[in-house]
């Protein structure tokens, strides 16, 4: 058995999980999630616990149990605390502003990028430092797909370290063309 898949997923107070067929529905202070698992699984509320149990053992059914379950947990969490992911922007002239349901950088290109912040996502910028982004949701996957491509429109580079990162990333510098020895040059 999955060792992920075999723990049970404990209900905090303040949320409700209902099953319904083969989806899942969990509500919480902070909103209401709703998954439809795979029929190689079943899922069940016993108490203040979810179970996940799986109905054969076919490696598909192997690799559902603990996914599921991780995905019912992530839920769960979701609800009652929320996630969150901080970017920082790094890089003369780099800016970061939140107008409404839009997200504008300036990253070094001729024009301001402009993001659509998707609907479930709030943005905060940093009061003191502007240049740090945080990206609150409830939906897990959603948070971290959203912080992604947000980072995907300058990546950090190694030279100079300018670029958009996660704020727990740290990124490994290289030496630039000046720091190579100065006798290899033209030596053939």
């Amino acid at each position: 058995m999955s060792r992920i898949g075999r723990k049970p997923v404990a209900i905090p107070s303040g949320v409700t999980v209902t099953v319904t067929g083969s989806s899942v529905s969990v509500k919480g202070s902070k909103g209401e999630l709703k998954y439809v698992f795979l029929p190689e699984v079943t899922v069940k509320v016993e108490g203040d616990k979810v179970v996940v149990e799986r109905k054969g053992d076919s490696d598909a059914a192997r690799a559902r149990h603990g996914l599921t379950r991780q995905l019912v947990e992530n839920m769960v969490r979701g609800v009652s605390e929320g996630y969150k992911k901080t970017l920082e922007v790094i890089g003369v002239g780099y800016k970061v502003q939140v107008q409404g349901k839009k997200l504008i950088l300036n990253l070094g290109f001729s024009h301001p990028v402009e993001f659509a912040i998707p609907e479930g996502i709030a943005m905060v910028q940093d009061e003191k430092n502007k240049n740090l982004l945080t990206i609150q949701g409830i939906d897990r996957q959603l948070v971290g797909q959203v912080a992604a491509n947000i980072r995907s429109f300058r990546l950090p580079e190694p030279y100079k370290g300018k670029g958009i990162r996660y704020s727990t990333e740290t990124v490994r510098r290289k030496p630039g063309k000046a720091a190579v020895g100065k006798g290899t040059a033209g030596a053939a």
